[in-house]
């Protein structure tokens, strides 16, 4: 078994680079629009943003004031307990790193300062076989996450009513989430499985297209599309809505064709390690072990 406290740890230290520095794909992404952009105002938005970017990474410091609400995907093996050690490796890394308190009631707003309550963090779990427990962290802001939208579209509606759907989300965004966006798309399975698929899209290198060919090249479709609507970087204008579209997708019924779409702003943040039974952490998003 994996000891519960090297667990405790890994989440402080997961939660710290996810907000202070941005997976290389995403840089990437950002370094090249910055460097195709056409748009002088747009040029600048993006420079603000990576001379941000490179001042939270020098500093340690998160990256944005928004730290979000805490999103964990865990796979292989699940250790007994391993939930509340990511609930208190949250609650310490609230106090050490700082993240700002985001979590409250939903109805009374009451905040209890500490990120850790009824159903947050929000840990989602794929046990396998594997030798190892991998855990990923996606911290979430609201800008982005408040533009999530889900469509029950009709079978017959197909690919074109997929793709006007997630224009028209993107569009009607505009520049409240932050952008340059990445998309998450979830397509098929049930209402909440669309949603689920939508947010697990965004754990994707932007790098790496789906395997389906047909999704890729939806993918692609989409991503030439939305950067066609001149939102730009900010809401400002621009050649750079969006850095990256990811989709997953899931069977459905045959007469339901469930869509959802979960932006990201262009803070992608998230962070993976692996724990291995022998107490060793190999951090897969920044590289190394201890």
């Amino acid at each position: 078994m994996i000891r519960t406290d090297i667990i405790e740890d890994t989440v402080v230290s997961l939660l710290k680079e996810a907000v202070t520095s941005l997976p290389e794909d995403v840089l990437s992404a950002l370094k090249k629009a910055e460097k195709n952009e056409r748009s002088e105002i747009a040029r600048t938005q993006l420079r603000t943003i990576l001379n941000n970017i490179d001042a939270a990474d020098s500093m340690a410091v998160p990256m944005c004031q928004d730290t979000g609400i805490h999103v964990f995907f865990v796979s292989g093996r699940i250790t007994p307990g391993i939930e509340d050690r990511i609930r208190a490796g949250t609650l310490r890394a609230t106090n050490e790193i700082p993240l700002r308190p985001n979590a409250v009631h939903p109805l009374t707003r009451e905040n209890p300062g500490t990120n850790v309550a009824e159903g947050l963090p929000y840990v989602v779990f794929h046990p396998s076989s594997a030798d190892y427990t991998e855990i990923t962290v996606m911290p979430k802001g609201a800008g982005s996450e408040n533009m999530t939208a889900l469509a029950m579209l009709t079978p017959s509606q197909g690919i074109k009513g997929i793709k006007k759907f997630i224009l028209d989300t993107v569009v009607n965004a505009a520049g409240k989430p932050c952008p340059p966006t990445i998309l998450g798309i979830g397509i098929g399975g049930t209402a909440d499985e669309a949603t689920a698929l939508s947010k697990k899209a965004l754990l994707r290198p932007l790098d790496q297209r789906n395997a389906d060919q047909s999704v890729a090249e939806l993918e692609s479709d989409l991503y030439e599309a939305l950067n066609m609507t001149g939102i730009g970087p900010m809401g400002l204008g621009g050649d750079t809505t969006t850095l990256g579209v990811n989709i997953e997708i899931a069977y459905c019924h045959t007469a339901s064709l469930p869509v959802a779409v979960n932006l990201q702003c262009w803070a992608g943040r998230r962070a993976t390690a692996r724990i291995y039974a022998d107490g060793t952490v190999e951090y897969l998003t920044r590289g190394g072990s201890e």
